[in-house]
């Protein structure tokens, strides 16, 4: 069981698996006086991979309840908390029933709400490093390693049949078939008209293989989580990136074993190379505007990415 203690100030949750190396942890008192929320506190909620769903509902039950305990971050553990506690939110957004995920609790007029966030997130760091036209222009491709939230939202926000500029293929690999399975679905249902292949790749050298086989001019993300909550790497040090391409590692600490096979490589294949950063600072935007019922403008924006900088 968990150890949760009664709030005593208004009190945000990141349930997450190693939330004490976070840089939130130093970054949100700062953030907090910056948007007058002198008062709020950050917790952190410790949960292995793939808990038992008993723990995932003893940490919404205990938000639900405790008055002062205002919401949460989900990282790591969005489609398993999801499964688990669904039923114990009085609204889910769209969002979150069609992915079967959440990154975000939060509390309006005595009711518990739930979001997937990840596609709005995800899709404005994608906008600060993509060029506009990528996709039109070059008819590159999106291999994305891993298929838990971030990859679903990911995809979802790239392959939007909305969009006039789209990669020209999907591309996932995992390392267990369920979830697969379900991206599969998910993205079926999104995006029907654009071609995809689904890869079970249990070892970094079966990515490897798949990577070699993907167009120049394309974008490849670690979405596995892989060299944050978990040692090593979704791709051996002899996988060789596509040429000329978008190289995005979603973490931003930890060993980035990925970030560093990908630059080693920056050179010689042309690449860019993104890392988590802008992702991690819109990602806690998007949820603190939620909890604490804020309006997040550029300008304040602006000043809150200038303030996280002070911490890189």
């Amino acid at each position: 069981m968990l150890n949760l203690q009664k709030a005593e100030q208004p009190t945000l949750y990141f349930i997450g698996v190693t939330t004490t190396q976070s840089s939130i942890m130093k970054l949100f008192p700062l953030w907090a006086q910056a948007l007058g929320l002198e008062d709020a506190v950050i917790r952190g909620i410790d949960i292995g991979i793939h808990a038992d769903p008993a723990l995932y509902r003893q940490a919404v039950q205990f938000i639900k309840d405790d008055e002062l305990s205002l919401g949460a971050l989900v990282t790591t553990h969005k489609i398993d908390l999801y499964n688990a506690a669904k039923d114990m939110f009085d609204y889910l957004d769209p969002y979150a029933t069609m992915f079967g995920e959440l990154s975000c609790i939060s509390k309006r007029d005595g009711k518990l709400e739930g979001y997937a966030k990840d596609p709005i997130s995800s899709g404005l760091a994608l906008e600060a490093f993509v060029p506009d036209g990528y996709w039109q222009e070059h008819g590159g491709e999106l291999f994305v390693m891993g298929a838990g939230g971030s990859a679903i939202a990911i995809s979802a926000y790239l392959l939007d049949p909305k969009k006039a500029s789209r990669p020209s293929k999907l591309i996932v690999t995992n390392r267990s078939k369920p979830r697969l399975d379900e991206i599969e679905r998910i993205m079926n249902e999104v995006a029907p008209d654009v071609p995809a292949e689904y890869h079970l790749t249990p070892l970094a050298g079966d990515n490897d293989k798949v990577m070699a086989g993907v167009k120049p001019l394309s974008l490849v993300i670690n979405a596995t989580g892989l060299g944050k909550d978990q040692p090593g790497s979704p791709i051996t040090d002899d996988g060789a990136f596509p040429a000329n391409s978008l190289v995005w590692e979603l973490n931003y600490r930890g060993a980035l074993d990925f970030l560093h096979q990908a630059n080693r490589q920056k050179a010689d294949r042309s690449l860019y190379v993104e890392d988590g950063w802008i992702y991690f600072i819109h990602g806690w935007t998007q949820v603190i505007q939620e909890v604490f019922h804020l309006d997040i403008d550029a300008a304040t924006f602006a000043e809150l990415e200038r303030i996280a900088g002070t911490l890189r």
